[in-house]
């Protein structure tokens, strides 16, 4: 055999040997697939193959119950806003079979219902989707007396108008709200815009304390007339069996 041709033959052996000993002693890392939000996706609306993709995760902090097939999650409605980088996971999603709409954004026993609101009392437009609200109710009582009370307590905003995903920093002005109730808090919410008017406070998302308050009346924050000072009583003078005996001589005592 020709010397060229061994030298080329050693090369190649050389190479060979280099390339599996590098992949023996490089620490073997092990990975899954997981699917993440590719382009951003919009609540209410059907997940389109263009917006995820399937990359490598390490295997030891995958996400509980992400999806590891694109195509486990193209088609399936999203329940809630996804940013483009974030896994996709099965509580972001509506159950399998949804058409997609507001009523895929709600969870299983609960109800939405819309109330009328003005751009005030819609917190002049910063009540978005995903916002939470305290719903208060203003009237008067049987007696004819005004009144302002918490009727509902950190209630989440389903949606606007009839939109389901608004930008945070572009506030809407609407004239009809749709929250995210419970049945008993959808018959107290009935009730309440049936005796009075409604208004929305805004509070913090992280604040999950209940609002718990007897309300006001109209007494309760009118000034109310100073009380008057009522003048000492005069000390009754003292009884003749007090003073012991006198002596009185003709009209001088």
């Amino acid at each position: 055999m020709k010397k060229p041709v061994i030298l080329a033959i050693a090369l190649i052996l050389g190479a060979m040997a280099a390339y599996f000993a590098a992949r023996w002693m490089t620490p073997h890392q092990d990975s899954s697939r997981v699917v993440i939000v590719e382009q951003q996706i919009e609540a209410g609306k059907a997940i389109t193959a263009a917006q995820i993709k399937a990359i490598s995760w390490p295997a030891s902090s995958v996400p509980q119950g992400a999806f590891a097939r694109t195509t486990d999650v193209a088609g399936r409605i999203a329940r809630e806003s996804m940013i483009a980088g974030e896994p996709v996971l099965p509580g972001k999603l509506a159950p399998k079979g949804a058409t997609g709409g507001l009523s895929s954004l709600i969870p299983e026993g609960k109800r939405a219902i819309t109330v009328k609101v003005n751009e005030v009392i819609a917190v002049a437009g910063f009540a978005l989707p995903g916002s939470y609200v305290d719903v208060l109710v203003s009237g008067k009582d049987s007696e004819k007396q005004p009144f302002s009370r918490t009727v509902l307590s950190r209630v989440k905003v389903l949606a606007v108008a009839q939109e389901t995903a608004t930008e945070p920093d572009k506030p809407k002005v609407v004239n009809a709200v749709t929250l995210e109730l419970t049945t008993r808090e959808s018959e107290e919410l009935d009730l309440a815009r049936n005796i009075g008017k409604l208004s929305l406070v805004l509070r913090n998302e992280l604040d999950t304390r209940k609002t718990h308050s007897a309300g006001v009346r109209l007494p309760d924050i009118v000034t109310s007339q100073p009380t008057p000072v009522t003048a000492p009583a005069e000390k009754p003078a003292p009884s003749v069996q007090s003073r012991g005996p006198e002596e009185i001589r003709g009209t001088i005592r």
